[in-house]
């Protein structure tokens, strides 16, 4: 008999979550639901947000030292790998970064057939982790490499001047919403 009140106790508890659930209600068939539409762009960059801390993509857009880079990410289409919840890192180079390339080559990369390539080197500066300087101390220490979105790794020295990674001097870092910027004075070209 205990046997029974039992799993009637319990059938009477799971209609109990069944109709609490449905919220008792059932929907009305046949009539189309009014959805939000979604804002028409690339995805998380295209959602304006004046309130929040800003991201990298954000602190880029705002300083006249990455001009060059932003150019080169919205031609390469990659605005959503640098506003993405994170945590990520990404190796912002300065305009005179890309100054030091040879003669033509932003030029060409800007065109859209090259539109991958460029992506390609572009996504090189951005680490899928959380690496401020600190962290970047440790990894150098214990001689590890960094991995990269791009696929490729970069290595980190602590040198008697600073940080470097992939061969380049870390000139500054900037603690954003969505992780780190740490501004490098050369464009981080990764070997095909």
């Amino acid at each position: 008999m205990r046997k029974i009140n039992l799993t009637y106790t319990l059938l009477a508890v799971l209609a109990l979550f069944i109709v609490s659930c449905n919220g008792g209600e059932k929907k009305p068939e046949n009539k189309t639901t009014k959805t939000e539409e979604a804002p028409q762009g690339k995805g998380q960059s295209a959602v304006k947000d004046d309130v929040s801390e800003a991201n990298v993509l954000q602190v880029a857009e705002s300083l006249d030292d990455f001009k060059t880079l932003v150019v080169a990410v919205k031609a390469a289409g990659v605005e959503d790998a640098l506003v993405n919840a994170g945590p990520l890192t990404v190796f912002a180079p300065v305009n005179s970064a890309f100054d030091k390339l040879p003669e033509g080559t932003v030029e060409t990369l800007l065109k859209p057939e090259n539109k991958g390539k460029l992506a390609f080197i572009l996504i090189n500066h951005v680490a899928p982790s959380n690496y401020p300087i600190k962290q970047l101390k440790k990894e150098a220490k214990k001689g590890r490499k960094l991995y990269m979105a791009s696929g490729k790794y970069l290595v980190v020295e602590n040198k008697d001047d600073g940080i470097y990674v992939g061969g380049t001097k870390i000139l500054k870092s900037v603690k954003v919403s969505n992780g780190w910027i740490h501004v490098i004075g050369d464009v981080l070209v990764p070997a095909e």
